[in-house]
């Protein structure tokens, strides 16, 4: 366990070890199965990204976020289907723009997804735009971040198959092409009168969230068993992971994709960069026989494709 949370921390670094340890990779393999059925959220260590790589992403969007004049915010703006090349979800949110459950969340962010490479699919409708980056130098930057953390999705993948008594490359047919999401968020002080709270109750989608954040304390809380609330206080060096609904679906329920939510009151403006790890947009999930026979034999969930998943969740993320 963390000293300073609930969360359990794993180490994924024998993954990374030259020569490989089949021992040790197990012995993490095993913290990663206890963590995802216990917890469903917890810390990650050993990841192989530097840490300048990692503070240099969160002071580029931290800086764009507080030296950007509104109107020049507005410009990268999403924009819906129909509405010039719109895709319904790529690019910037205004403050109050994204709705959780109903409510208006308190934040702003700017959304990115895999670029749309269907060429049988019309283009711009939801999903199918292109992304919007506020400058080149930007986009070349975090495109550099996100082959790191793509790769660090699919060594998690390599982990959970082992976890689970898997070949270790059993999950790559299904993300070999993952349909991956990012947003950079920034958090101002919750209001007192806000009417939502900073990002409201809510699971995450796909495979694996690794989630980059600041200093800031007491915001990110996850739902615990018993109903109650635990902090997810960011520690030096590491990534809050969290499972999401297709790591539920694929293991019937026994790896827990946890609700969570952010509560940001402290005085400092809080950025984050969570990164999502999914499957490929046109992947069939389904209870995989080893977790039906863990969890009583019946399926909880039938099959799915993620894509389909995908598009249900953020139909309905801006109201």
């Amino acid at each position: 366990m963390s000293p300073t949370s609930q969360l359990p921390i794993v180490d994924l670094s024998p993954f990374f070890e030259e020569p490989p340890s089949q021992a040790n990779k197990l012995k993490t393999a095993k913290s990663l199965y206890d963590a995802c059925v216990n917890h469903g959220f917890f810390y990650l260590t050993g990841h192989n990204i530097p840490e300048a790589t990692r503070q240099n992403i969160l002071s580029i969007a931290k800086d764009w976020f507080l030296t950007t004049p509104q109107d020049d915010k507005n410009k990268l703006k999403r924009r819906d289907p129909g509405d010039g090349d719109g895709d319904g979800v790529r690019g910037y949110q205004r403050l109050g723009e994204n709705v959780t459950k109903g409510r208006k969340d308190e934040h702003e962010a700017i959304d990115l997804y895999r670029p749309w490479i269907t060429p049988s699919q019309p283009p711009h409708k939801l999903l199918q735009g292109p992304n919007q980056w506020p400058s080149d130098s930007y986009k070349k930057v975090f495109d550099s971040y996100l082959s790191e953390v793509l790769n660090l999705g699919a060594v998690l993948m390599r982990c959970m198959a082992l976890s689970l008594s898997l070949p270790e490359d059993y999950f790559e047919p299904y993300t070999d092409s993952s349909f991956w999401v990012m947003r950079i968020i920034g958090y101002p002080p919750l209001k007192s009168e806000a009417e939502g709270d900073s990002c409201g109750e809510h699971t995450d989608y796909g495979c694996w969230t690794l989630l980059l954040t600041d200093e800031t304390k007491g915001a990110l809380q996850v739902q615990a068993k018993d109903g109650s609330w635990i902090p997810a206080d960011p520690i030096p060096g590491a990534y809050v992971v969290n499972i999401g609904d297709m790591g539920s679906q694929w293991t019937n329920g026994l790896f827990k994709s946890t609700v969570h939510k952010v509560i940001h009151k402290a005085k400092n403006y809080r950025v984050s960069v969570p990164f999502f790890f999914e499957p490929n947009f046109d992947a069939k999930i389904a209870p995989l026989d080893i977790c039906l026979e863990k969890t009583g034999g019946k399926p909880k969930f039938g099959e799915v494709v993620y894509g389909n998943h995908l598009i249900s969740k953020v139909s309905s993320n801006f109201g």
